[in-house]
């Protein structure tokens, strides 16, 4: 798989991964100055970039960065972020600050990371009936702790 991206600011920053086994490329703000997130509020930071892959089944999706999340509260409002295989626009990072201090964005701060991942289009049908399970319709913790 390719993944091609398009610079729609020359200050964007390119994906990239942190170490050679990270599974996820860190995605860093374009800003033209710093954003300050108070507590309980959501941004949303511009990246400066959109791609696309030569796969059409495959999604970009887009994850918090653990460190922003536990040390500082600061995560993505939608938890997971959908790029879909025909989007073309602007990759926007939908930020929320969960903690009790304002926090700052800044250019080129790493702010989420990207995961391509296949997709599953299945065939879709209706029917009256579902084949019978052991669990049945038991729900939430139907199966004990």
């Amino acid at each position: 798989m390719k993944l091609t991206f398009k610079k729609l600011s020359d200050k964007a920053v390119i994906p990239s991964r942190a170490t050679a086994g990270s599974a996820g490329m860190d995605i860093c703000a374009c800003l033209d100055e710093p954003v300050t997130l108070a507590p309980n509020e959501i941004r949303m930071i511009p990246t400066g970039l959109t791609a696309e892959s030569d796969c059409a089944d495959v999604a970009m999706l887009i994850y918090p960065r653990s460190g922003l999340s536990t040390k500082y509260g600061v995560s993505l409002a939608n938890c997971v972020g959908v790029v879909d295989s025909d989007y073309r626009g602007e990759w926007f990072i939908p930020l929320i600050n969960h903690g009790s201090r304002d926090f700052t964005v800044e250019h080129g701060m790493r702010i989420a990371q990207l995961i391509p991942t296949k997709v599953i289009f299945p065939e879709v049908e209706v029917s009256d009936s579902l084949t019978e399970t052991e669990r049945g319709s038991g729900g939430f913790g139907s199966s004990g702790i």
